[in-house]
């Protein structure tokens, strides 16, 4: 896979977690939230199963146990995210969601900075830089009265940008995509369910009425976005990968705004042809710099 289709792949995964804020919101009105997300991530780990076997049985070398605790601390890391996320959905908008949630774009490269010391592309920066301003934009450029929801998703985003670089580093080193997010889903599964018996409630109704939400982030957003993810961020960098997957905010507004009814501002289309500027600036400039270093070479 090239870089350009990496990339393209990381889009598609953004588009489908854009539709994953509805889901998830929509979700809250019948399921709390650590049994929506225990459920959700058992349902992705069930999906992936069979074709990380497949993909065990076809491999040269075997997974050993340090692999695996690795696995497990993506696994770590996509709890963090995924239930301060959905915590937060309980008292802000998908549209604040969204925005808040795009603020790993910041975490990933400083992250990558401070403790892996990888210094990325010039033009991450003031894409990055962009993909923010882009995102705030489409909150409508305010950011008054914080809700606790709100402060949480922040917290969210951090846990998000830890994931990036974590499956980045593994996926990398392991080449086993489909293992990893197997064990990622049902590492986070299994706490979202150890947090969810003892402190929330269940019962068949409830299920039955958050189902169709459950079975979208289950199959789809969580089963299927995440390895696209871990499979594309094996042929591009983490702060490439956190640039269009903040795209994610641009399809969660969209959806939002024609599914629940919230209003995209008009200074909201400014933001999102800023975004999708940081995008373009991130695949051409790099590929751009490379080919000039090799006519100077040559």
């Amino acid at each position: 896979m090239t870089r350009i289709q990496a990339n393209l792949v990381l889009l598609l995964a953004a588009a489908i977690w854009g539709g994953g804020f509805v889901a998830q919101s929509t979700a809250m009105d019948n399921i709390q939230p650590f049994w929506f997300v225990g459920l959700r991530f058992a349902i992705a780990a069930l999906a992936v199963l069979p074709f990380a076997w497949l993909e065990s049985r076809k491999a040269t070398t075997q997974l050993g146990r340090r692999d695996w605790l690795a696995f497990a601390a993506v696994g770590l890391a996509l709890f963090g995210g995924a239930i301060t996320q959905q915590i937060g959905l309980l008292t802000t908008t998908v549209t604040n969601s969204s925005f808040l949630t795009g603020l790993y774009v910041v975490f990933v490269p400083l992250i990558s900075v401070i403790v892996l010391r990888r210094y990325p592309h010039w033009i991450i920066w003031p894409a990055a830089a962009m993909s923010l301003t882009g995102i705030f934009l489409m909150s409508g450029g305010q950011l008054t009265n914080l809700t606790p929801g709100d402060y949480l998703t922040i917290v969210c985003a951090f846990f998000w940008g830890v994931q990036i670089i974590l499956a980045g580093l593994f996926v990398t080193s392991t080449g086993r995509p489909l293992a990893l997010s197997f064990a990622q889903f049902a590492t986070c599964s299994v706490l979202a369910l150890s947090f969810a018996v003892p402190t929330e409630t269940i019962g068949w109704e409830v299920i039955r009425a958050s189902a169709a939400e459950i079975l979208y982030v289950g199959l789809i957003s969580s089963g299927l976005a995440f390895v696209l993810q871990v499979i594309g961020q094996r042929y591009t960098t983490a702060p490439q990968a956190a640039i269009f997957r903040s795209s994610e905010a641009l399809f969660g507004s969209f959806l939002g705004a024609l599914l629940l009814g919230e209003i995209l501002p008009p200074i909201g289309y400014v933001g999102c042809a800023i975004i999708f500027t940081a995008m373009l600036l991130v695949e051409l400039v790099p590929e751009l710099t490379r080919r000039r270093s090799r006519s100077v070479t040559s």
